[in-house]
């Protein structure tokens, strides 16, 4: 059975979605359905979104500048962050660049990963026609290498909560390399699991952000709480 697309419905920004924020930069708990940036959907993005929040906060009529700073795949959920100044933007982005950023994600898989914890190398090629990833063993012309590491953190009900801990940030990075594994993300027919999801999201999660404030200098913690939507809950206690 393949994926059964619903309409997306759009909802703005509010207080209860925003996890950080100061002078600099702005992190939202992005839902699964959201896009990141505009593209040939026409769906209202996440960026337009937080700007229209940003400006109503502030009362800023003329709009407000906001910087993106990294990516979420379209159906996964979680931490994402922003910069509310250039200065914010260049130097988050410096840090990206420099690996400088650590990221936890949470996956749930129905196959026990083997082993139970490693580290997983491939080399990605991306087709941006038909928007897919394929991951290869070596390297190929055109290929990105992308590196994680992964354990199993527990299981229930025939669920198996997997934590990644990416180290490079490539397009479908997670959601291929752990389908190479043998254990594809629950809902991600894109990547080799059975069914798509009814509610245009895959079950990984973007936890945590953890990085020193490149204008502050002082450590940041960001970390988002899980969906409310009757299956994630249900793993909160095998979080850390």
């Amino acid at each position: 059975m393949g994926k059964v697309n619903i309409k997306y419905v759009s909802q703005e920004i509010t207080d209860k979605d925003i996890l950080f924020e100061d002078n600099h930069l702005i992190a939202v708990n992005k839902r699964a359905g959201d896009i990141v940036q505009v593209d040939d959907t026409g769906d209202e993005s996440l960026d337009e979104k937080v700007k229209k929040y940003i400006a109503k906060k502030y009362d800023k009529p003329n709009g407000a500048f906001l910087g993106v700073v990294h990516r979420l795949d379209r159906p996964v959920s979680g931490v994402i962050l922003f910069a509310k100044t250039s200065k914010g933007l260049d130097r988050m982005n410096q840090l990206f660049k420099g690996r400088e950023i650590q990221k936890t994600y949470y996956a749930v898989v129905r196959k026990r990963p083997e082993p139970s914890e490693g580290n997983l190398i491939h080399w990605l090629v991306k087709n941006p026609q038909k928007n897919v990833t394929k991951a290869h063993d070596h390297e190929v012309p055109g290929s990105q290498r992308s590196e994680l590491n992964y354990k199993l953190a527990g299981e229930l009900e025939g669920y198996y909560l997997i934590e990644v801990n990416p180290i490079t940030g490539r397009p479908h990075q997670i959601r291929v390399q752990l389908s190479t594994l043998g254990t594809p993300i629950v809902g991600d027919n894109k990547y080799g699991y059975p069914r798509g999801s009814l509610k245009n999201s895959i079950c990984l999660h973007a936890r945590r952000l953890r990085f020193i404030h490149p204008i502050k200098k002082e450590p940041v913690e960001i970390v988002a709480p899980l969906p409310k939507d009757g299956f994630w809950e249900k793993f909160e206690g095998l979080i850390e």
